[in-house]
């Protein structure tokens, strides 16, 4: 009798036992361990991450890390902690989550446009993805990678096309260029190449012109007419006499970009830079500032015309009076000139 009760009381243990385990396990792995309010919740892994790191970034998301942590381990997750951005959805369970942390990496929205440096592009990048700023900066400088890519530091700029790109979260720096410079050979297609070629003008010449013309007009209707202008000094081989390169220089020649200038003076040409415009022939060795799209189209497709000049229009800002011979020129000149005076912008 008393074996029998043993039996019996060792029989009922061991399903109390299993019945424990089978609980805690199904706890671990299926129980609602989410404990945010709203319907997601975004989790942003970085490469060096660990699996100790990533449950002290997700301890305010959870009800248990502890039950996270249980789970990790028993789907070997927790040695291979993968880094990305990932979606965690209200409600989800252990399993679900370290399935989603496993498999389901998200893409974020990188955009960027009118950069004047790289500095600036990789400031603005690194503000959208994990890489900090120097790691872009440094791969953007990269002189193997620019040398096989066609590209020199002056230049570099050109490379990078004003969008919006769908880039995973993680991309390393490399990953990111080579995604840049895979859509700038797709945009730069045959067609395009046979319009700069037409204009004897290179894509990484276009994208200079374009710069120049983008920082001259942001008004579409007209960039086509100013982009002409420049051709046709180009054919004649006058000198561009931009002033928005100046003012690139002055910024350069300081190092502070953050500097406004909204009126450039005759001492200002005389600064030793091959961005001026007004003492060297051509085009400047580098873009001024990351042109738009529209730009580039703009400088391959210009208006067909016989302006050689063009100044700020006072009467409809952000347009310009166009003019085919000097003496027109210094007459709509003096009006612009004058208009500055009367508005006490003298800097």
């Amino acid at each position: 009798m008393y074996r029998r009760r043993l039996v019996v009381l060792v029989s009922l243990l061991g399903v109390g036992l299993g019945f424990f385990f089978v609980f805690r396990f199904y706890k671990a792995f299926f129980w609602n361990n989410t404990q945010f309010e709203n319907d997601y919740s975004f989790v942003f892994i970085d490469r060096d991450d660990t699996i100790d790191s990533l449950s002290l970034q997700l301890n305010p998301l959870l009800k248990s890390t502890k039950h996270f942590l249980l789970a990790s381990e028993k789907k070997g997750y927790s040695q291979k902690v993968l880094p990305g951005k990932y979606r965690l959805e209200k409600g989800m369970n252990n399993n679900e989550i370290i399935n989603t942390l496993r498999s389901k990496r998200l893409t974020t929205r990188v955009i960027f446009n009118n950069q004047e440096r790289l500095e600036d592009l990789a400031g603005r990048v690194s503000a959208q993805i994990e890489a900090d700023s120097l790691e872009l900066l440094n791969a953007f400088q990269d002189s193997a990678f620019l040398s096989e890519a066609g590209f020199n530091k002056e230049n570099a700029l050109a490379m990078y096309l004003p969008n919006s790109y769908d880039i995973f979260w993680h991309s390393t720096p490399e990953d990111f260029r080579k995604r840049m410079l895979n859509y700038y050979d797709l945009f730069w297609n045959e067609k395009r190449r046979k319009q700069a070629e037409k204009l004897n003008l290179t894509p990484i010449e276009v994208s200079i012109l374009a710069s120049i013309v983008q920082k001259e007009s942001v008004q579409k209707e007209e960039q086509n007419r100013i982009a002409g202008v420049y051709i046709n000094r180009l054919k004649k081989r006058i000198k561009l006499q931009a002033d928005p390169t100046i003012i690139y220089a002055l910024k350069k020649e300081t190092g502070d970009f953050s500097k406004q200038i909204k009126r450039v003076l005759y001492k200002d040409l005389k600064v030793k830079s091959p961005y001026n415009t007004y003492q060297n022939r051509g085009l400047p060795p580098g873009p001024i500032v990351m042109p738009d799209l529209s730009a580039i189209e703009a400088v391959l497709n210009p208006e067909d015309h016989n302006y050689i000049y063009f100044v700020a229009s006072p009467k409809k800002p952000g347009f310009h009076l166009f003019a085919t011979n000097l003496w027109q020129h210094n007459k709509n000149k003096r009006v612009y000139t004058r208009w500055l005076d009367q508005q006490k912008l003298y800097r």
